[in-house]
């Protein structure tokens, strides 16, 4: 059992004081000092008694922090995070800005397992799972430099569903109101398209926003740049993802990365509204962004904006997202770019 305290959520940390022999109501001053005024030790939560922060200490509990070993900034504001952990593993946080706005794309593993072929981060070989307090410490680390973070997106390294109790408790730790209590509509988990998990996020307490990463309309060429399609087709996707929205009312997004001549086509587009007729939800088009040895390039403004056409006159809200941070490697499918193998 984890003993880092910032990997628990509340009730988690009532339990550890009341078999300390402290009183329940304690573990909120723990919550607050550790998950708000970011304590680093134990020693540090001041309204506990010497006595009670000693057995915590002697039963081996700890305060983890994430340690900053470089940060970059493009000229549009972004900031790309290197975190080292603990165990000398690394991941990249990214923190967007748009007028008051400031959103954190956290990761969730070290490297991925996932395999799309657009990605850099698919290129590394799989660490581990982080934990809760991991996912956690990036939003504590990155607000302590920049200020009040109002949006996460799980969507930095790593498939968020693929670490899934580490992912839905640290939703449940950022929410809570004694902690950083950040609404969970201002949340978005990320998913390739993991269909047992989605339809077990859907009976969770918490309900992030979801957003998919489709990138085709048709399992052959899914399948040929996401190899979970293999596992998961578009069909048992849209089912779950269908399932997902009804449990919980929520718009869903849907992410596509415009590759020249493979999925943007306006037949394709035609045949996407087609998938998502009767869904409430948007398309963000992606083009892909570039890192060493990437083969893929770019559909280009005017492909894209025929693709977007199709779908607006079928009724879909899409949007062109604009490339934030690829001057610093830290666009969708870069993270992780200078540490790529051949």
């Amino acid at each position: 059992m984890s003993k880092d305290l910032k990997d628990k959520t509340l009730p988690e940390l009532e339990q550890i004081v009341v078999d300390l022999g402290g009183k329940k109501y304690l573990a909120a001053y723990m919550f607050q000092f550790i998950q708000v005024e970011d304590a680093g030790e134990i020693a540090e939560i001041t309204p506990l008694s010497k006595a009670l922060r000693g057995r915590l200490t002697e039963q081996g509990y700890h305060i983890s922090q994430l340690t900053v070993s470089n940060k970059l900034t493009d000229k549009d504001g972004t900031a790309k995070y290197l975190f080292e952990l603990g165990d000398g593993n690394r991941i990249e946080t990214v923190l967007l800005l748009d007028d008051k706005r400031r959103t954190l794309c956290v990761s969730t593993q070290v490297g991925c397992t996932m395999g799309c072929l657009f990605c850099a981060t698919a290129k590394i070989p799989f660490g581990r799972n982080l934990t809760a307090g991991e996912i956690v410490d990036q939003v504590n680390a990155v607000q302590k430099d920049a200020g009040r973070i109002s949006n996460v997106v799980y969507m930095g390294m790593g498939e968020p569903l693929a670490n899934y109790a580490a992912v839905v408790k640290s939703l449940d730790i950022l929410n809570h109101p004694k902690g950083k209590n950040i609404g969970i509509r201002h949340m978005t988990v990320s998913t390739c398209g993991i269909v047992p998990a989605i339809r077990k996020l859907a009976g969770e307490n918490v309900h992030p926003r979801l957003a998919v990463s489709l990138n085709a309309p048709s399992d052959d060429v899914r399948t040929r740049l996401m190899p979970i399609n293999a596992k998961y087709p578009i069909a048992d996707l849209l089912k779950a993802v269908r399932f997902y929205q009804a449990k919980t009312r929520q718009r869903v997004t849907f992410e596509y990365v415009m590759i020249k001549g493979l999925n943007d086509s306006t037949t394709q587009a035609a045949l996407l509204a087609e998938l998502l007729k009767g869904l409430a939800c948007n398309v963000n088009l992606i083009e892909p962004n570039p890192y060493l040895r990437c083969k893929y390039a770019g559909s280009g403004g005017q492909r894209i904006g025929g693709f977007a056409s199709v779908l607006e006159d079928a009724g879909i809200e899409t949007v062109v997202r604009f490339k934030m941070g690829r001057g610093i490697g830290a666009a969708c499918g870069q993270l992780g770019a200078d540490w790529t193998v051949a």
